[in-house]
This record gives C-alpha cells, structure tokens and sequence, in this order.
C-alpha cells in the first residue's frame, strides 16, 4: 500500500514537473522574443544612420565636384571630418568605373566595382552590405549611394563604412547571449566576442568555431521549442532556448540563447510543493487511519463501562427529570414578574406624559384665564373693540393648545418634524405676551433689547414659545422674594443666534442639575413646581440643533438659548 502510494505521488510529481517547465518555457520564449526584437531595433537603428549619411554626402558640393574631375584631398578632408563627428569607421568616393578616388582612412588603388552593393550604386539604387573583405576594413557594414550627373546619370558612388565593433562595444556583455548571422550562416555581429566568426554546419543547427575546433552541442524539440545544449564558455548558457528572427532590411538573421535553468529551477520547484503536499496528505491519511483504530478499541472500553453504569445513570436521569420541573416553575415565575415590570414601566411612562401634559398646557390656560378676565372688564366700560380682541386671542391660544398637545405627543415618542423659517422677535413677543400678567402680579419689570428688522431662525413656533415662557416664567418665580424685580431678554446675533434672559433672582443653586427632569427649587405643593419645564425646553433645543445654557451672575441667574440661523440651514 505504502509503495503504491509513493509511486502515485513520483509519477504527479513528474507530471507537475513536465507541465510547468512547459509553461516555464513558453513566458521565457515570449521575454526571449521581446529581447530580441529590441536587439535587432537597435542595430538596425544603428546602420540605419550611416545609409543616412552616405545619402547626404551624395548631395554634398564637394562630392559633386570630385565627381567631375576636382580636387581629391579636399573630399578626403571632408571625408575625414565626417567619420571623426558621425563614428563612422569610413568614407569613401567611388568613381564610375569602381576606382576609389577619395577616402577618410583607406589608402588603396583597388577597384571596387565587384562590390554588389557599390554595382547596385551605380545602377541608381541604395546599396548596402557587409563583409570582411580586403582592402576593406574587416566586419564592417557599408551603405552605399549614387551620385546623379547634370543629366540623371551615375558619375559616382559615396560610400560609408560602419565597424561592427564599435558598435558591438556599446552593447557587449548585454543580458542574454544575441548574434547575428549572415547568408552564409557566419556570425556577423554579437554581444558575446568568443562566437564572432563562428559558422552554422551546412543543414544542421548549431555552430561551430572559426578554428574549427569541435565544441559539445546537443539540442532536441521539447513543446515547440528548440533547446541547445552547448559547452562554449562561461558566459554563454549550457542549456538554453533558439530563438531567430528574419531582419531583411540589414540582410542578416538575429538569434539568442535563453537560459533555460530558471525554468527547470521552478518546474522543480512546483514538483517539489506537490510532492510535499501529497506526502503530507498521506501523513495525515496515516494518521486518521491509526486514530481511528485507537477510538474502536477505546469505543469497546466504553461500551463495558456503560454497561456497568447504567443504574447509575437511571438514577441521575430522574434527579434531572425533578430539577427541570423546579427550573419550569421557576421561569414561570420570572415571566410573571416580568409582565408586572413592563405594566409598572407603562403606567411610569404613563405618569410622565401627563405630567408634562400638564405642565405645558397650564401657561397657555393662565393667559386664557386672563385674557377672558380683560374681555369681562372691557365689557363692563362698553369697550367691544378691546373685548373682540381679548377674544381672538383666546382663540389664538386654543389653537396653539392644541399645537402643544400635538408636538408634546410626537416629543414623547421621539418623532422630529422638519423645521421652517421663524421670526424670532414674533416669537420672543408672543411669549411675552403671555407672561405679562404674571410679570404685573409680581411687580416685575421686563426690559427688551432687540435689533432692527427681522431674525429668522429654524424650528417650530409653537415649541420655542414653549422654551420662552418656560424660562420667563421660572425667572419671575424666582424673583418673587427678591427687593429689585427685573428680566431682561436680549437679542444677539454672533456665529449662531442667541437669546439671553437674565434675572435679578437669588441664583441656581446646582446649574449642572437644572435640566434634569423633575428636579425643581420650588416648594412642593406650589403651582408649577413639577421639574419638567426646562428637561423640555432643553429637549426642544437640542432637537432644534440649539442649546440652552445657564450660569449665576450678581445677582441673579443667566440663562442663554441658542439656536440656528435660518441662512446656515439653507446653504446645508
């Protein structure tokens, strides 16, 4: 079993390993790819200027007129000037009949007619080519270009010479190993100087060196790609992947080597992960197996010892059976207690709501009451302008009692209704003039400070009539006792719009307690005196996106109501 199971994981392991060095294979033929056409854009790029040259120099004055018979040393000189500030190993002019009339460098009588690209020259086209024929310069490119006569014809050809090995020095030692070979499959051109000259066996693949000295070489088909296997230094790859590409405009064949070891390092890699994941699995399978064995033979045990304890736990089993009556009648119990919690919670909430009720209706009343007392007397002294007025404003304050009503229910149940636009100084005198008769009854003075024009704010004109009248209320409450009896209300428009109402009473004795419900300084039994008047106030406040604040003075107490503009709830 145990054999089987291990040449099962061998042989995934090998499948694992062949289908990632596939997969290796193919993203380094992609990158090999890549890195090979840069290659070769770059060399072509690099002759491709010196064929741009040697067109400009067809054109030049002093080509031309070497062309018909001038001067040679002059065109030499500006040969030379050209091939020292372009990099070109030479410049040359050809006569038409292939004699070399002017160079940079080369010093020969030679004829140079032979030359395919100097005959494709002469026939009127762009030659080029390369070579490492005397008297040439050894490995170099040429580009080659005719110069017209007056009448269209050929008087001449301009040569320029690039060397491949200054060209190869600005990119020698490169990444991966790239070469370019020529018709004859030499190598022309490279990054690696030790396959300069090498030659590709006639039908076969591979290379072999120029001193015709045998090298190892190997190679086979795996996935679709080639891969050799070589032993020609210590910077070429031992085993890699052939890749070529076909660069007709230079005439030349551009090929790399691409180490293969990275792929073969991560196919064993993946082989490796599997192979350990299966034997772990198996581990854990052995181990399962073996458990599972040693809970039978403990299962067995188990059973014996149940047999022997089964009085026991009859026994057990009807103490249970007692316990969990106890426990039912216990929570029977508790669910009883439970419903008289929540009816006692009712009947509190109950309580609370309509003591605020009470609360909040009872202003409004007083000012009914005084008002239907004004409508009597103007009545009695034949007034009936006066007692229709008194009697409109009764109306006025049925209407707003049942505006309370409405917005105490939704207070207590936590419902916000929107806001609009309210004029602060119709509110702050509504209120007043609800507190008037009181204020008269307690010989107190009411002193206003307002500004000009109008003062929008946000919230609800009922409720903060509400919180005035509460705090005006409390403050003539609180100077009944007191030799100077004064309220001033003050009317100030800083980053928010804030209303100040300050008494000459004695003060608060807890500030940080005034706003919590039921708390009062009144005696009990007197009239008004149930605490809720400022818990709502502060409530409405806040619900207006305001604040109330309170704070002794001397004397006296200062309470601040702040609230919101109306502009700032516009620009939100």
């Amino acid at each position: 079993m145990t054999c089987a199971f291990v040449v099962a994981v061998a042989g995934i392991s090998v499948g694992v390993w062949r289908y990632g060095y596939l997969q290796a294979l193919d993203q380094l033929s992609r990158q090999g790819a890549a890195d090979l056409a840069l290659a070769s854009d770059r060399l072509v790029g690099q002759l491709e200027r010196y064929r741009e040259l040697s067109v400009l120099l067809a054109d030049h004055p002093t080509v031309a007129a070497l062309a018909q018979g001038g001067d040679g040393e002059r065109a030499a000189a500006l040969f030379l000037e050209v091939a020292d500030k372009t990099g070109a190993l030479d410049v040359m002019f050809v006569d038409a009949s292939g004699e070399l009339r002017a160079a940079a460098h080369t010093q020969t009588t030679a004829n140079l007619a032979a030359m395919p690209f100097v005959r494709r020259a002469q026939q009127g086209a762009l030659g080029w080519g390369h070579g490492v024929d005397a008297p040439l310069a050894p490995r170099a490119f040429y580009h080659a270009a005719p110069v017209f006569g007056a009448q269209g014809q050929v008087i001449g050809t301009t040569i320029v010479a690039a060397g491949i090995t200054a060209i190869e020095d600005e990119w020698r030692g490169g990444f991966r190993p790239v070469f370019f070979t020529d018709d004859s499959g030499q190598v022309f051109v490279t990054n690696r100087s030790e396959l300069v000259g090498w030659r590709r066996p006639d039908g076969a693949a591979g290379l072999i060196s120029d001193q015709g000295e045998e090298r190892p070489f190997d190679s086979y088909q795996t996935g679709g790609h080639e891969v050799w296997q070589v032993s020609w230094g210590p910077y070429l790859p031992k085993a890699a992947l052939h890749l070529a590409q076909d660069l007709p405009i230079i005439g030349l064949v551009g090929e790399t080597l691409v180490d293969v070891a990275p792929a073969r390092r991560l196919a064993v890699l993946q082989a490796a992960v599997v192979a350990t994941l299966c034997f772990a699995f198996g581990a854990l399978l052995f181990l399962a197996a073996e458990r599972r064995h040693a809970l039978a033979r403990i299962n067995a045990e188990l059973e014996t010892r149940v047999q022997r304890r089964t009085h026991a736990l009859s026994e057990s089993n009807a103490a249970l059976r007692r316990e969990a009556e106890e426990r039912e009648q216990a929570q029977a119990a508790l669910a009883r207690a439970q419903a008289d919690l929540l009816q006692a919670g009712k009947l509190s909430a109950l309580g609370q709501m309509s003591a605020g009720i009470s609360h909040e209706l009872n202003q409004p009343l007083m000012a009914i009451r005084s008002f239907a007392e004004n409508a009597v007397q103007f009545q009695k002294r034949d007034r009936p302008d006066h007692v229709e007025d008194n009697l409109n404003r009764i109306s006025e304050m049925a209407r707003r009692i049942g505006r309370i009503i409405q917005n105490l229910r939704a207070f207590s149940k936590q419902q916000v209704e929107p806001m609009t636009r309210v004029d602060l100084r119709d509110v702050l005198t509504d209120a007043i003039d609800m507190v008037s008769q009181k204020a008269q009854d307690t010989g107190a003075e009411i002193t206003l400070n307002f500004p000009d024009g109008s003062v929008w704010v946000k919230g609800g004109e009922v409720r903060l009539g509400q919180i005035f009248v509460n705090l005006m209320t409390n403050a003539l409450d609180a100077m009944v006792d007191s030799p100077e009896k004064r309220l001033t209300v003050t009317l100030r428009h800083d980053k928010a719009i804030l209303i100040d109402f300050r008494d000459t009473g004695p003060g608060v004795d807890v500030p940080e307690k005034v706003f919590d419900p039921f708390y009062s300084t009144k005696a009990v039994g007197a009239a008004e005196g149930m605490g809720l008047g400022l818990s709502i106030s502060y409530g409405i406040a806040k619900s207006f996106g305001g604040d109330i604040r309170v704070r002794n003075c001397d004397p006296g107490a200062l309470f601040i109501v702040e609230l919101q503009p109306w502009e700032a709830q516009e620009a939100a």
